[in-house]
């Protein structure tokens, strides 16, 4: 199943090129007072909403999909984790390159040395909303990555049963400003965590180690790549993440990019697919910039995004 959120924060199933509108489903969802708790209800009760989704959804409206603003596909993460040089093409690149190394030795360290790191939820965008560069006299980079939403509580969790606690997939783009500060800082800015076009349950990606993922900028392809060159695979990385942090529902793991990294500037087009998943358009702004300015941010899904391998 696809499941998107899109315009006013409604919740859609996306089915080829339309969407139904199934936010009725959502009525299912327990009420809460405060303190509000520390993760996504959504993902927390999924079960519980796709088993209504099965019983509204052939009477639900059908949208053109295309014509829909797509919001992340999960509101209210609890924690976004990053993998940090997670392709060792990544890494040589990065190591070789003085402008992605920024002079910081940790940059070229491997994955196994530095651990993760953790993005501000407040990056968190989805693709209809855009990225707004910040400091604009320094690189910015995109980087494609396979993100990967927690769909129950994990603590101490073994990477054999790791794909147990998966909620589903997302594309995932984690953009990232050049320089000697930490990843996290350099990487939290408002929009520079980009997640969607919509969720894909766990059950229809039971490997996520053999996907195809690349990124074209304005028609160009920079990044193009395969999930089983990650130095660790997605149980492994929960297994991590998971040995540092309770994971709660709804929390992400974005988990690292290929080679192929280059600057972005305002007015780019960034078009990323992931096999099995779809594909998602992006556009880029400068951060200050309305987004009622010039063009709307419309059509966030491209004509072959459901065309998923």
């Amino acid at each position: 199943m696809r499941l998107c959120r899109f315009g006013d924060s409604r919740l859609g199933l996306v089915d080829g090129q339309t969407v139904r509108d199934v936010t009725a489903a959502l009525e299912v969802l327990p009420a809460y007072r405060y303190p509000l708790p520390g993760y996504d209800p959504l993902i927390a009760n999924l079960d519980k909403v796709i088993a209504r989704i099965r019983e509204i959804s052939t009477s639900s409206p059908v949208l053109e999909l295309e014509n829909q603003r797509l919001l992340s596909p999960v509101a209210n993460p609890g924690k976004i984790i990053a993998a940090p040089v997670n392709y060792a093409a990544h890494l040589s690149e990065v190591a070789s390159d003085s402008q992605l190394s920024a002079g910081n030795a940790s940059h070229s360290m491997t994955i196994h040395q530095v651990g993760l790191f953790l993005k501000a939820n407040s990056s968190l965008v989805g693709p209809g909303e855009g990225i707004g560069l910040w400091h604009l006299e320094r690189r910015n980079d995109h980087e494609v990555e396979l993100a990967v939403v927690i769909g129950k509580r994990a603590n101490n969790v073994s990477r054999q049963d790791a794909l147990q606690y998966v909620a589903g997939y997302s594309i995932g783009l984690d953009i990232s400003i050049r320089g000697q500060e930490d990843r996290s800082f350099r990487k939290s800015p408002d929009s520079y965590t980009v997640l969607g076009p919509w969720l894909v349950t766990a059950d229809k990606i039971p490997d996520p180690g053999q996907l195809d993922l690349s990124i074209s900028l304005n028609g160009e392809v920079k990044q193009n790549s395969n999930t089983k060159y990650m130095t660790l695979g997605v149980a492994e990385l929960i297994e991590m993440a998971s040995s540092f942090y309770t994971l709660q529902p709804g929390d992400i793991i974005s988990t690292g990019t290929p080679e192929g990294v280059s600057p972005i500037v305002p007015g780019d087009v960034i078009a990323a697919t992931i096999e099995k998943i779809g594909s998602m358009e992006v556009k880029v702004r400068a951060a200050h910039q309305e987004k009622s300015e010039g063009e709307p941010i419309e059509h966030s899904v491209s004509r072959q995004a459901a065309n998923v391998r």
